[in-house]
């Protein structure tokens, strides 16, 4: 089992930043990833991010150049760091740990793809 917990969230001004943080205890998966979603009111989860452990990022096209992705692999944490928040952005994030992390870049943004998730953290961008 893996447990998985995010913090970080709150409510920031449109322009403003904010780093989510993604802890994971019990069972670690030495070739596996960690993705970032959101999920807004009245619509669907969808992917923001992911990380694997063994290097390798990839972004929705909705976040590119705004958000990054980096991992303390001795933690077992891994960061979503929010830069040029727009209002847009306001949702609750989860993070989602997978037990394998292949190199194709479309599976990551698949819910299904994932075995764990965390309880989510409420993030709130103001305009």
């Amino acid at each position: 089992q893996v447990q998985l917990v995010e913090s970080g969230g709150g409510l920031v001004q449109a322009g403003g930043s904010l780093r989510l943080s993604c802890a994971a205890s019990g069972r670690t998966f030495s070739n596996g990833a960690t993705g970032w979603f959101r999920q807004a009111p009245g619509k669907e989860r969808e992917f923001v991010g992911a990380s694997r452990r063994a290097g390798g990022t990839y972004y929705a096209d909705s976040v590119k150049g705004r958000f990054t992705i980096s991992r303390d692999n001795a933690k077992n944490t891994v960061y979503l760091q929010m830069n040029s928040l727009k209002s847009e952005d306001t949702a609750v994030y989860y993070c989602a740990a997978r037990s394998w992390a292949p190199l194709d870049s479309g599976s990551y943004a698949k819910t299904a793809e994932y075995d764990y998730w965390g309880q989510g953290t409420q993030v709130t961008v103001s305009s």
